[in-house]
């Protein structure tokens, strides 16, 4: 006679400082699932291990043990070394916690962990580290710091097994500060405490920190273990410098307990000299193996395509394949990851039909990444199609789409499968929010953003560092930088990220005193700032004209934080000076470079040659220019507008003819502005939206209130050697006087408007717009593609530096 029971499997909705209120799981199953009392053994009667159970058979175990109230009367067997007659209420409490979290069910599992608190039941040093992956698996962070509330009161925190597990758990949530503390007040540490650390460090890219815990590991004479070196490894790996590459390698060779590595450990050590660019030191490990694995090629292959050498990776593709090494479902995902990443998108295509014709199963991670890789390379065609064709499909597959949307900035496409997405009840993580805000921060829409804010707050959505570094990044590209400041003020817990992520919006907005008020109260706190925060503080300095303090900040950088200037950092001293009209100290700067200069320093220079008016030291700007990026038209704009203020007109003609011939034409100006939740793009010269009528309309009243004030237009902008009413003409029809002209129809008297510019801001544009603010008493703000401009009262905020 078959037996029936109820069990629920559904986490309890208490928060864990209320256990007191909590009642035990009922003991029940869903109706439509039957249990039959039954050993764990199978039909040959061969012991079932208990990391081997499936979902269903914990769940019976879980019914049948809930309707005998724990009593050990049932006998398992388990394992054929560990046959044990019975098992008390406490090792069949582990059982299921363990059996749980192997089938990912963190949330069973802590239900198991409520119920044993409630009954009064004994929760070990065994228990707890798998209750605590359960926390980790779900973010739950409160929950596990309750837990570890647990471990102190029950004197449970001397377990070093018990620390790793609660150093994970934080690390897993997102508080490294946490977990740093623990590590450093641990009094006994073993490898895993170490390589626990190393491994945090790696994950969240703070690799000089990780550095430091690899140093102390050494010090203390820990001799690291092999999952200890891979993270190592891998953290050397994402630093992508070879030479520190190699002495992780001497290090490993030299702690390694074999004379041969494994294969993890040398697979690692391929995938490392991969991502710092030394295919040869690759090759070689690789060919040292006498037996080559799947693991091995896998991360050969990737490391080629990685490198952009496409044809190689493709190349040892079908060697691998003839060999008879079969690619698994892992190794087709790590090479659809690797195409995504140098956006190859043919390769990708043939993996995909190789996949679709050979195998391994198309499995949900593998299709995801898929329609990531096609959304990365552009081809948002064949994403969708592959994202409608997936029946089932998880929240990183919603993600993935999303994505490709916000890379292409398709905003509505992107907010149209949001709504989608919750409509089929699809809870968005962390990576889905992050990729919406990001889009909004790009398209410049503050009302999107803001509602991503709020619905995240209604859902109580937990504001981790990296979500709350991504508010912030969002206010400030959308020109709310009062809304960022004030999301930093109140974040409990700041990071570097997050202190950069306030300090580039400084420096976007030409924020300089500001910018140096952060970076003092980051001194006071003791928060060491890393180069990315001195390219936000040097940027605002250059925004804000002042050129000592940044001086002084570039020589602070140098000799009191001991930090190597890189290329991006010689850029900002160039743009500093070369505005300011320094240009032959700014060119002093780049001839002293250790460094070939790119085109952000060089292009610092040539914008600043066209501000003010020195031909000679442009073209020689835009000759480095166009030996570095003979495609990109923009340097050759610059030039003709150097050219065009000294009314050298047949230089104009000239370098309009050397465009003509290479086949490249001029980027043309699109501004773009929200406007009840839309986003409305607008070209120079635009006749279709569909409220055209409404805006020359309005246009022409700009027009005539800008002459009443005296506005002057600046025909020397207009690249064209034509008439000055023609000019007048085209002036009046740039991109970002269509949209401010459709803001002012479309908003409410007082309502400040926000317009996104993909290029600079024109010198006409910039006064009329000036003027404009002070006729129609609006802040109007606008972020070109250098900084950001807030017109108000008839004046803007660069005061001139831009």
């Amino acid at each position: 006679m078959m037996e029936t029971a109820k069990f629920t499997s559904k986490p309890i909705s208490l928060v864990p400082h209320t256990l007191q209120k909590l009642r035990p799981p009922s003991p029940t199953l869903p109706s439509a699932f039957r249990f039959t009392q039954i050993s764990l053994l199978d039909q040959n009667s061969s012991p079932i291990p208990n990391n081997l159970l499936s979902l269903d058979q914990t769940k019976q175990i879980h019914a049948h043990i809930l309707k005998t109230h724990f009593k050990p009367t049932y006998r398992f067997s388990l394992h054929p070394s560990t046959l044990t007659p019975s098992l008390s209420s406490q090792a069949q409490h582990n059982l299921l916690l363990t059996a749980y979290i192997r089938n990912n069910e963190p949330k069973s599992a802590l239900n198991i962990y409520f119920y044993m608190r409630i009954v009064d039941a004994e929760v070990d040093n065994f228990a707890i580290p798998s209750i605590l992956k359960a926390c980790s698996k779900i973010s739950m962070i409160q929950w596990g710091e309750e837990i570890h509330g647990f471990v102190l009161k029950n004197g449970l925190s001397s377990d070093v097994f018990v620390r790793n597990a609660l150093i994970l758990m934080y690390t897993e949530c997102g508080s490294l500060a946490s977990a740093r503390l623990l590590f450093d007040t641990m009094g006994e540490r073993d490898v895993v405490s170490w390589s626990t650390m190393i491994r945090s460090y790696s994950r969240n890219k703070l690799f000089h920190e990780g550095l430091e815990v690899i140093k102390d590991m050494h010090f203390s004479g820990v001799k690291p273990s092999e999952v200890a070196m891979v993270s190592m490894v891998n953290l050397f790996a994402d630093l992508e410098n070879v030479q520190l590459g190699k002495a992780m390698h001497a290090y490993v060779i030299r702690n390694s307990a074999d004379e041969k590595m494994s294969v993890p450990l040398t697979s690692s050590l391929i995938d490392m000299y991969a991502k710092c660019g030394n295919m040869g030191y690759a090759r070689i490990i690789f060919n040292g193996f006498s037996q080559k694995s799947i693991v091995s090629w896998t991360a050969l292959i990737a490391g080629y395509i990685r490198s952009n050498n496409l044809q190689e990776g493709e190349r040892l593709f079908v060697k691998m394949i003839e060999e008879n090494t079969v690619p698994n479902g892992i190794t087709m995902l790590s090479l659809i990851i690797a195409c995504a990443f140098v956006g190859a998108v043919q390769l990708g295509k043939r993996l995909h039909a190789y996949i679709l014709r050979n195998g391994p199963r198309m499995s949900l991670p593998l299709a995801t990444a898929l329609v990531d890789m096609y959304g990365k390379c552009g081809n948002l065609g064949s994403a969708r199609a592959l994202f409608d064709s997936m029946e089932n499909k998880d929240v990183m597959t919603w993600t993935a789409m999303i994505s490709a949307y916000a890379q292409a900035r398709c905003v509505d496409h992107a907010f149209d499968l949001f709504v989608q997405m919750k409509d089929r009840k699809v809870i968005p993580n962390e990576v889905t929010m992050v990729s919406l805000l990001s889009l909004c921060a790009e398209a410049g829409a503050l009302d999107m953003g803001k509602w991503i804010h709020a619905y995240m707050d209604k859902q109580g959505v937990e504001e981790d560092v990296i979500l709350k570094t991504a508010m912030i990044d969002m206010y400030a590209k959308c020109g709310d930088i009062d809304g960022a400041h004030r999301l930093f003020r109140e974040a409990m817990f700041r990071d570097i990220c997050l202190w950069n992520a306030m300090m580039t919006g400084y420096g976007m907005h030409g924020c300089g005193s500001e910018a140096l008020k952060l970076l003092a109260q980051m001194e006071r706190l003791d928060i060491k700032p890393n180069d990315i925060t001195f390219i936000g503080a040097l940027h605002a300095c250059s925004h804000s004209g002042l050129v000592a303090e940044g001086k002084r900040l570039y020589e602070r950088m140098v000799h009191d934080f001991g930090l190597k200037p890189k290329v991006e950092h010689y850029g900002c001293m160039v743009d500093l000076l070369g505005r300011a009209g320094l240009l032959n100290e700014a060119y002093e700067i780049i001839k002293s470079m250790p460094m070939a200069p790119n085109v952000a320093v060089w292009g610092a220079l040539l914008a600043a040659c066209k501000l003010h008016k020195n031909p000679d030291l442009g073209e020689l700007a835009a000759r480095e220019l166009l030996a570095l990026e003979p495609q990109n038209c923009g340097y050759n704009v610059l030039m003709s507008n150097i050219y065009a203020v000294s009314n050298r007109w047949s230089d104009v003609a000239g370098m309009r003819k050397a465009m003509e011939d290479i086949g490249i034409e001029k980027e043309p100006g699109l501004s773009s502005i929200e406007v009840n939740g839309s986003v409305h793009d607008f070209t120079m010269g635009d006749m279709s939206h569909p409220q055209i009528k409404r805006i020359s309309e309005m246009l022409a009243e700009m027009s005539k209130k800008l002459k009443d004030a005296g506005y002057m237009p600046n025909t020397s902008v207009v690249l064209q050697n034509i008439d000055e009413e023609e000019k007048e003409t085209a002036l009046a029809y740039h991109s970002e006087k269509l949209a401010m002209a459709f803001g002012l129809i479309s908003t409410a008297p007082g309502t400040p408007i926000r317009v996104v510019k993909n290029l600079r801001i024109c010198d006409d544009c910039h006064t009329a717009t000036e003027l404009l603010s002070k006729v129609y008493g609006r802040i109007f703000i606008v972020r070109d593609r250098k900084r950001f401009h807030h017109f108000k009262e008839g004046y803007c905020s660069c005061g001139g530096y831009w």
